[in-house]
């Protein structure tokens, strides 16, 4: 079964499913093992491991580590071509859908491809959709593209629907790390009763409550980052786990 498989089982099982994303240049390796232990405890789903930037050399390291310690699907979710590793299960084969930067709708992905084949590594092709969250966030500063407007949803319906007829599995909102606003619910709301490919949605989402919101709304997996990586316990990860499931 491949890991596409089993989040769509994932889905299918608990209604939505919850990721934690594992930014490698926020902690250190030790530091990543014990957060992934706590995932696995507090019943999160898969880790995404990535980020906007990449400072440190420890990201080959990082992954083959959490992998050996937790047996929870290991996702990457690259903010660039140097964040590809062998010991993932999967990568999100990103698009950038939303923006009109050519090198990232397909010159950043006609680079990885290749190597992605050579090792072996199952990808999953994502449209990755911003959404304008307040503020400007490091992946749009750094793709130079422009997010979509939150208070027009048939801008991003438009989007998601042009992804899916191009083949794409599944669509990913992003407010973007450390967004002043979460992705709307009625901007949710509108795309999954648009199109028929599954919808991750990150960025910005600070509570249990809100999370559980989003899928109300039609998300089906919720992304959190630095809302874990500022509080970095159990209970936490357990109270989003229960609200996302519930």
């Amino acid at each position: 079964m491949t890991v596409f498989e089993k989040l769509l089982q994932i889905k299918k099982k608990k209604g939505a499913g919850y990721f934690v994303l594992i930014d490698p240049d926020k902690q250190d390796i030790k530091e990543a093992i014990k957060l992934a232990k706590n995932c696995r405890k507090a019943g999160v789903d898969a880790l995404l491991i990535g980020g906007s930037l990449l400072f440190s050399h420890i990201f080959d390291e990082l992954v083959q580590v959490v992998k050996s310690e937790c047996d929870l699907p290991t996702i990457i979710f690259p903010g660039g071509t140097r964040q590809i590793s062998p010991f993932a299960d999967a990568i999100l084969f990103l698009s950038l859908v939303s923006g009109r930067n050519p090198n990232n709708l397909i010159g950043e992905q006609v680079i990885a491809a290749p190597e992605i084949k050579s090792m072996g590594l199952e990808a999953i092709s994502t449209a990755y959709m911003f959404v304008e969250s307040g503020n400007i966030t490091s992946a749009q500063f750094l793709s130079d593209t422009r997010p979509l407007p939150r208070e027009k949803p048939d801008i991003a319906m438009a989007h998601a629907l042009a992804a899916e007829y191009l083949g794409m599995k599944m669509v990913y909102l992003e407010a973007g790390s450390g967004a002043k606003f979460s992705v709307p619910d009625n901007l949710i709301k509108a795309l999954a009763g648009y199109i028929s490919i599954p919808i991750i949605v990150g960025g910005g989402i600070k509570t249990p409550e809100e999370a559980r919101s989003k899928v109300e709304a039609g998300a089906s997996f919720i992304v959190t980052g630095n809302v874990i990586e500022r509080n970095r316990n159990h209970n936490l990860l357990k109270a989003f786990a229960d609200a996302i499931h519930s």
